[in-house]
């Protein structure tokens, strides 16, 4: 799943009339760049939910054919529902039979993984989480990681906030990691995340990859720049 609801408030004016998964980095739409990576990864069967102009997004994507893949679109018609919101309405696409993981791609991150190297969750793990240093913007950082284990900062024993990283946007769930809460309300992900760690059941990894929260008109320019000097 690729999460493109969002408004983008602090991207305006750029995000005034365009969403924000569709601002272009290098001539390119954002939301393409994940989609190529998934594809490549083997990944062809995307669910993209939307809400703020939200119809530009399934225009340009339409069905995912000319990416080599299957896109659905999940509708919040009463606006953005966040992260866990989104996700929990979008479940009934993201379920098969076997109840099997799903992925989800912040689709307002850039970032050049590899998804094909993403780890399977393990024992009674409800999710695993891909974690970042943390960037300028968010110096203290989210979590700490013990090993592979996720951890609060706060009360984390020896763990400091030296030690800490920041959640990259991207991360496998279980469905049942979304058990604690099914209505499809306005609801973000942080508290879910924070439960399962204090539950010893959310996993992480650091990625070591390009990653660029664009989450500002200056980071979008930086993130150009960069994108076009490997060009």
């Amino acid at each position: 799943m690729i999460l493109a609801a969002g408004r983008g408030e602090r991207m305006r004016p750029l995000t005034d009339s365009c969403p924000k998964p569709l601002l272009k980095v290098a001539g390119k739409p954002l939301i393409e760049y994940h989609i190529l990576n998934l594809v490549a990864a083997g990944i062809t069967e995307i669910v993209i939910n939307l809400a703020w102009l939200g119809d530009q997004i399934s225009e340009y994507l339409q069905d995912g054919k000319r990416f080599g893949a299957k896109i659905t679109y999940s509708r919040e018609l009463s606006g953005a529902l966040e992260t866990a919101g989104g996700i929990i309405k979008a479940l009934p696409l993201l379920t098969d039979t076997l109840n099997s993981p799903f992925l989800v791609v912040n689709g307002d991150v850039y970032c050049d993984i590899d998804f094909s190297k993403l780890p399977e969750l393990e024992g009674n793990q409800l999710a695993h989480i891909c974690l970042v240093d943390n960037p300028s913007h968010n110096l203290k950082g989210d979590f700490c990681l013990n090993d592979k284990k996720v951890m609060n900062p706060t009360g984390a024993d020896n763990l400091t906030i030296d030690n800490s990283y920041t959640f990259s946007g991207i991360g496998l769930y279980r469905p049942e990691f979304f058990s604690t809460n099914l209505s499809e309300e306005v609801s973000p992900l942080a508290p879910l995340l924070r439960y399962t760690a204090n539950n010893e059941q959310l996993a992480g990894s650091v990625l070591h990859c390009t990653w660029v929260d664009v989450g500002t008109p200056e980071r979008l320019a930086m993130l150009n720049k960069l994108v076009k000097g490997k060009e």
